[in-house]
């Protein structure tokens, strides 16, 4: 009897644990079909990359951020995410990452600002999916902010948002 219990704790302890992850997981409730997207926001603080369409929020996800904290991008390698208002400008289906979609950092505000600093502003930040051959992570990539400075998703919500955004939709980043 005893040992029964010790699994059936057990199996209570693994299906709570999965629950979590499934949890962690998912993003705010997707309507089918896609639409196109009109632009993308991105709140920081609360780890949020919004998709909009006609000014509506149309999809909602999780996200991992640059590893140097929740301050402005300054310079080049400071592994930090920007803020600031761009647009998808390139999309690379043959990324190191799982897909990545181009944002147009640095903007005139950008490079101004690092110039005055006497640094560069740096470039190649992008919103992706996690690092090629480590799709598996899943959401639990999100439990760190672990990039030099992109927005990364789970391979699944990257390619959802492949589809619904154009070259040229606006981005913008807010702390």
């Amino acid at each position: 009897m005893r040992r029964r219990g010790v699994l059936s704790a057990t199996a209570c302890l693994l299906a709570v644990i999965a629950a979590f992850f499934a949890l962690r997981g998912s993003a705010v409730q997707h309507p089918q079909p896609a639409q196109k997207a009109d632009s993308i926001l991105i709140l920081k603080k609360d780890h949020v990359l919004e998709v909009l369409a006609g000014g509506k929020v149309i999809r909602t996800y999780k996200v991992a951020l640059g590893r140097g904290g929740l301050a402005p991008k300054q310079r080049e390698g400071d592994g930090r995410t920007p803020e600031g208002h761009y647009v998808i400008d390139a999309r690379n289906a043959d990324s190191q990452y799982h897909r990545a979609l181009h944002v147009s950092y640095p903007n005139e505000d950008d490079r101004r600002r690092a110039a005055k600093q006497g640094v560069s502003p740096g470039g190649a930040i992008m919103i992706h999916g996690l690092p090629n051959g480590f799709g598996n992570l899943g959401a639990a990539h999100r439990l760190y902010d672990w990039t030099l400075g992109c927005v990364a998703l789970t391979d699944e919500e990257i390619d959802e948002i492949w589809d619904m955004v154009p070259i040229g939709t606006p981005v913008e980043i807010r702390p």
